[in-house]
């Protein structure tokens, strides 16, 4: 590999070793990417930032940002990539065509000689998934798995921060869950993890997260009526779990002008909680991070901006 260069695409200059392997860090302006880019740089590796809004990506010590580069634009991904040891891909927003941007930006990545790709999945990533969008995981997986890259897959459960933001603000959180539990994860948690397995690489032994998946899950497996019962006693008002059939759920959602499939997502996402496909607690958080995996009550008591549109003002 070449050493990386002393300055990133847009010459943004940091105090990072010119020798030291680059990471490039899609959806840097996001949740997921965002954290672990500033972990990165606190750490003092190189880091690029990719992102689809410039003005959104941080300024962190040591980063370059790159020009936009869709992933469904693979000359694009291939330039921004070019010199990068490292490819942290966060997966794209959900679209009819995720899988094809996925696989461009992968094959780009593997043309710029990016040497190892992990990736942000999703649990129970299967070609027949009852969430739909879990397949897409699933088929990116598969086409990194056969790629001249090292990988890792960083299987992501439901997010904590979606449980308070699917409850409508009449203090009702409805879908076709069922009684199925969910082992829902911190962005914090995710991010840590991230970090870790990235890291890894400066490390003596740091091809031992090569060709692992990891699921990255809270410390516990609830049901969507526990994870009311505990939004109600964050926010101090009564919050309830209705449980919705298939047709009751398309029916609930179906005044958003939603396209056909994202409606599917949103509603097969819930009717894999009630098949219990997102049931399984792990160890990876803390055996990654060596701290413990962030519980429900814990990310409320911590983010009760997540709730305040469940509060009564006068």
């Amino acid at each position: 590999m070449n050493p990386a260069p002393a300055t990133g695409p847009t010459g943004r200059t940091g105090p990072a070793s010119i020798s030291a392997p680059i990471v490039a860090v899609t959806g840097a302006g996001g949740a997921v990417g965002g954290r672990v880019a500033r972990r990165l740089a606190r750490a003092g590796v190189p880091v690029r930032l990719l992102g689809r809004d410039p003005s959104r990506l941080p300024e962190l010590p040591g980063a370059a940002i790159a020009p936009p580069a869709p992933y469904g634009d693979g000359e694009a991904m291939r330039r921004a990539l070019a010199g990068a040891h490292t490819l942290f891909l966060v997966s794209a927003h959900e679209s009819p065509d995720r899988v094809r941007q996925h696989t461009t930006a992968v094959d780009a990545a593997v043309a710029a000689g990016v040497e190892r790709i992990v990736y942000v999945s999703f649990v129970g990533a299967a070609p027949e998934a009852t969430f739909t969008f879990a397949r897409d995981h699933w088929h990116t997986e598969a086409h990194i798995r056969v790629a001249e890259v090292r990988y890792t897959f960083l299987r992501d459960n439901l997010y904590l921060a979606g449980l308070p933001a699917m409850t409508g603000a009449d203090g009702v959180l409805r879908g076709p869950g069922g009684d199925g539990r969910v082992a829902a994860v911190g962005h914090e948690d995710i991010a840590d993890a991230a970090a870790a397995v990235l890291l890894a690489d400066t490390e003596s032994d740091g091809t031992r997260h090569d060709g692992v998946t990891y699921d990255l899950t809270g410390p516990e497996a609830f049901t969507l009526a526990e994870a009311a019962e505990e939004i109600g006693r964050a926010s101090g008002r009564t919050v309830t779990y209705v449980p919705e059939t298939r047709d009751e759920a398309y029916a609930s959602r179906a005044g958003y002008g939603a396209e056909d499939w994202e409606v599917a997502g949103w509603v097969t996402s819930y009717e894999a909680i009630a098949a219990g496909e997102m049931s399984t607690v792990s160890d990876a958080v803390p055996h990654l991070t060596g701290h413990p995996a962030t519980s429900l009550a814990t990310y409320l008591r911590e983010n009760p901006e997540s709730y305040r549109h469940l509060l009564k003002t006068d």
